[in-house]
């Protein structure tokens, strides 16, 4: 039987490919598929096998897997039938919760975690391993887990966006800045869908990791690493509290379109323009706040993007 992860990994694809976010025919390209989870090819690989078996996807000899979105109905119900024995983002999210609200401690055994939550030793591992992948979780040397802090307070979220503001237009006037233009196309693609069909349509947690995404792209661009593991490692650190917040999708199409215009610097080549464009397009979206209840006695203003 496919692991956990990998199933779970197959349902989120499957659902992709059934709602038009990942179109007919396009390629499964595993090694994407693994930045895009946060996971090693192995469980993209088994996930893959899984579609294949479903009829979502199509296994073409030496070019790898391509989605197949006129799925039978018959393959649609087993599709819909696809999940793990018990629902990994309920339990994710709860602990997530809890370590935001201060209800659990930052050192934790897994013995006082499986209790807590009802789960599994297999469960409580995926769940781990994706806090760790994640940011907020690390195993501790010898004995146990610690999480890890994270932007808890509305002092230390504005302080992850400001900081945003000094690195992201920096490291477009990187003298190693080069724009790949096959990746700026594939972005702006995602962007136009997303304006045309997907802010109402796709689920929160996704929409934010196209937002995600898009920065983490543009900054790579810069050829210097470091300013990439930094935007990485500062989004880690608040996208706990950004699954908390609730969506404001009218917002999301400001974004989008913001996006859009980005794409469309660059594509000119006008590198200050776009870095002078980015610094306004996030003190915008530290602006455009959304509050957050962590209790009955904090408030966090969470922007949504």
């Amino acid at each position: 039987m496919p692991a956990p992860l990998a199933l779970q990994i197959a349902k989120t694809i499957s659902d992709a490919i059934a709602n038009g976010e990942i179109g007919d025919g396009e390629h499964l390209s595993a090694p994407k598929l693994a930045v895009r989870f946060g996971v090693s090819r192995s469980p993209i690989r088994e996930a893959l096998e899984v579609l294949s078996g479903l009829g979502f996807a199509e296994q073409r000899a030496n070019r790898g897997y391509f989605a197949k979105a006129s799925a039978s109905e018959g393959t649609a119900s087993d599709a819909a039938r696809l999940s793990l024995p018990f629902e990994p983002a309920s339990a994710y999210q709860k602990m997530a919760e809890d370590w935001l609200t201060d209800r659990i401690p930052s050192d934790v055994t897994e013995q006082m975690l499986r209790d807590r939550y009802q789960l599994t030793k297999s469960q409580l591992s995926d769940i781990l391993t994706r806090a760790a992948r994640e940011g907020w979780a690390q195993p501790k040397a010898g004995y146990g887990w610690q999480f890890l802090p994270v932007a808890k307070t509305p002092e230390a979220f504005e302080q992850a966006y400001r900081f945003r503001m000094v690195i992201e237009p920096a490291a477009m006037l990187e003298p190693t800045y080069q724009i790949n233009r096959a990746v700026l196309e594939e972005l702006k693609r995602l962007q136009t869908r997303m304006l045309e069909h997907d802010i109402e349509r796709l689920p929160g947690e996704r929409l934010m990791q196209l937002g995600t995404q898009f920065h983490e792209e543009l900054i790579q661009f810069s050829g210097n690493p470091f300013f990439h593991q930094s935007l990485v490692r500062v989004n880690q650190m608040r996208r706990l509290m950004e699954y908390r917040s609730r969506i404001d999708r009218r917002r999301l199409y400001t974004q989008c379109r913001e996006h859009l215009e980005l794409i469309g610097i660059l594509e000119t080549g006008d590198i200050v323009a776009a870095s002078y464009r980015m610094r306004q397009h996030l003190a915008g979206a530290l602006r455009a706040k959304t509050p957050v209840v962590l209790n009955d006695e904090q408030t966090l203003a969470v922007a949504e993007k």
